[in-house]
């Protein structure tokens, strides 16, 4: 009866991309493993499983619905439940898209499963490893403005429509004063969502989708209330607003239920009809076609040993302010961490400036917050975190992705978030018992890698900065400290 089987990965869930597209429903068996292993082989949180599994469930009744036969498997790992087909259907040929992650990429090929390419992305890996390999240093923006050209995207006979490519400049304000926030989209539950929160023992919020129909109507949310409001905040950390004008979108793109092609056109279409501003529409363009496409294609162009580097040789443990946000008294680790543990999300900033910075600056093993992250997000695939904290977060990679480590004392997030009000530390001290641990471990770790960025042209100005700093003996003692008091879940 079935001539092959077309085996859909968790985050391949598209009957228009991925091997679906042109699959046939009388002579294709589709099959979707939901494996033991990956529900409990590591400590995920339970929204992020939640939505990884209801929406797969989810799919498998989709796909049924459009006409194939589907074989949703329950087995102890995704190739036991491919056996499992096998025992039943025989030796068939197996068909699936290129996986997203290297270790699946070779436990695929190692069973036997023939590749389609994957076209879950606006740029093929073929493609991007032509563009990288020209490249002297991979800057985000050249790839970015040449994939609008590609693309047709914002531009008019080869120039950016606003007269710039990039109003990022523009974009960085804080958190206004007495602004009304239109708030996110709440998403009903269905039997099959409360199955699998019995399954987990789990209570979902209302936060992400879990089906196609959903997505779409968050997109359509996004473009009506966000949009427009989208890139002169998009940077902004309020105290008690964690959705902003940001999409939301990013779970749906990178589990397959929509593409990147209909959200720039949702999002296109509201520019030319007059719904939004260019300074919005081209910031979250860049997100979708630049940054989001970059991150993908950089992560197989690095290869697989990429993820284990470490060159600022950092060895701390995970700190216990990761995994419990009531382990610190720092308020906006604490406010972060307290979102992720509800809705295993934050947007950029916390993630970058909060939770990477702080990693960053106590030295945290780049493989083991690498791994917190990839657990923690609901959008955490593989090829996102990798590059994005071996790359951007840690520094790990001796500056091959970011050029400088982003690191940043208290000002930084006393101008740009609203966690500093309140706090028993203070952002604008260095030394003292109630110094913002920012601060004194941003110095800190300029002082620990002087030599090291001293080599780095973009990192002049911090270092001249340490150099006319003359309280560092004292700075060094409290950094101690403080680096003592987080490690054991005190600070």
């Amino acid at each position: 009866m079935f001539e092959r089987v077309i085996f859909v990965p968790f985050d391949h869930l598209s009957l228009d991309h991925g091997a679906l597209a042109a699959a046939h429903r009388e002579t294709d068996l589709v099959v979707m493993v939901e494996s033991e292993r990956m529900l409990t082989g590591r400590p995920w949180n339970a929204e992020r499983l939640f939505f990884m599994v209801s929406a797969a469930r989810h799919f498998a009744a989709l796909a049924e619905a459009d006409g194939f036969t589907v074989r949703y498997v329950r087995a102890p790992t995704t190739l036991d439940g491919l056996n499992q087909v096998r025992q039943e259907f025989g030796d068939l040929p197996i068909v699936s898209a290129e996986p997203s992650s290297f270790r699946q990429s070779q436990q695929l090929t190692e069973f036997g499963v023939e590749f389609l390419e994957n076209d879950f992305f606006l740029t093929s890996r073929a493609d991007f490893a032509l563009w990288a390999g020209k490249q002297k240093s991979y800057v985000m923006e050249n790839f970015y403005r040449a994939q609008r050209v590609r693309l047709g995207i914002l531009v008019t006979n080869g120039a950016p429509e606003g007269g710039r490519w990039n109003f990022d400049a523009d974009n960085r304000l804080a958190p206004p004063k007495n602004y009304t926030w239109p708030g996110p989209l709440t998403h009903e539950r269905d039997d099959i969502d409360r199955e699998v929160e019995k399954l987990l023992s789990h209570t979902a919020t209302t936060t992400w989708a879990t089906t196609r129909a959903g997505a779409l109507t968050q997109l359509a949310w996004f473009v009506e209330h966000h949009l427009a409001g989208f890139g002169p905040f998009e940077d902004a950390v309020p105290k008690d607003e964690w959705a902003l004008h940001h999409s939301l979108l990013s779970p749906y793109l990178n589990v397959g239920l929509l593409h990147a092609h209909e959200v720039i056109a949702a999002v296109l279409d509201a520019y030319r009809d007059g719904r939004a501003p260019i300074q919005s529409v081209e910031a979250f363009v860049r997100q979708v076609i630049g940054w989001r496409e970059y991150i993908n294609g950089m992560y197989w162009f690095l290869g697989e040993d990429y993820r284990n580097l470490n060159g600022l040789q950092a060895d701390r443990d995970l700190l216990p302010a990761f995994t419990d946000s009531t382990a610190t008294q720092m308020n906006c680790v604490s406010s972060v961490v307290a979102d992720i543990e509800k809705r295993a999300w934050v947007h950029h900033i916390p993630r970058l400036m909060v939770l990477s910075n702080l990693a960053l600056v106590t030295g945290v093993n780049p493989q083991k917050f690498l791994d917190w992250m990839r657990e923690q997000f609901v959008d955490a695939s593989d090829w996102v975190m990798v590059p994005n904290v071996i790359g951007m977060a840690t520094h790990a990679d001796s500056g091959r992705l970011m050029t400088k480590p982003y690191a940043a004392g208290g000002a930084y997030l006393n101008r740009m978030t609203e966690f500093c009000g309140g706090c028993r530390f203070d952002p604008k001290k260095r030394v003292g018992d109630d110094a913002c641990p920012f601060t004194t471990l941003y110095w800190d770790f300029l002082d620990r890698h002087r030599e090291t960025f001293a080599k780095n042209h973009r990192m002049g100005q911090q270092l001249a900065g340490l150099n006319r700093l003359s309280d560092l003996p004292e700075v060094r003692v409290r950094a101690a400290e403080v680096l003592d008091e987080l490690s054991a879940g005190r600070f």
